[in-house]
């Protein structure tokens, strides 16, 4: 049996992950981020970071075929989707756990340039970065 902690050290140590300084930097130089918040609603709704996308954890992977940049593509779905798994693609949640799962996840289905951001909003806040509420 695996503690949740376990879970996300073993995720953390498959996955990519950024500092909010390399965050702040791929949000100032694309003009469509793609960053996806996996908080739950009601947090996302405390303060979030503009642009971002709220796609909770436990329903991240269904939500996908969703996400605006596959919406907008014009192409079918699973093209579409393809095409956001070949670009840059970031995961933020509270502290940086939840986004590592989701991270591990998404690289399980072909995602290859996926991020989570560590230390999570929860560093975004103390930093004094912008939020939207």
């Amino acid at each position: 049996m695996k503690t949740s902690q376990q879970l996300v050290a073993e995720a953390k140590a498959a996955i990519k992950e950024v500092d909010l300084e390399q965050l702040s930097n791929y949000l100032n130089t694309h003009p469509e981020p793609r960053l996806i918040d996996v908080r739950e609603p009601a947090e996302f709704a405390q303060g979030h970071i503009a642009g971002a996308v709220n796609y909770p954890r436990g329903v991240l992977e269904m939500q996908l075929a969703n996400h605006p940049a596959v919406a907008a593509s014009g192409c079918a779905p699973d093209v579409a989707l393809a095409q956001l798994a070949a670009e840059p693609l970031y995961l933020i949640c509270r502290s940086g756990a939840r986004s590592a799962l989701a991270t591990e996840s998404l690289q399980r289905m072909g995602f290859s340039d996926v991020y989570s951001v560590a230390p999570g909003m929860q560093g975004w806040f103390d930093a004094q970065l912008p939020v939207v509420k």
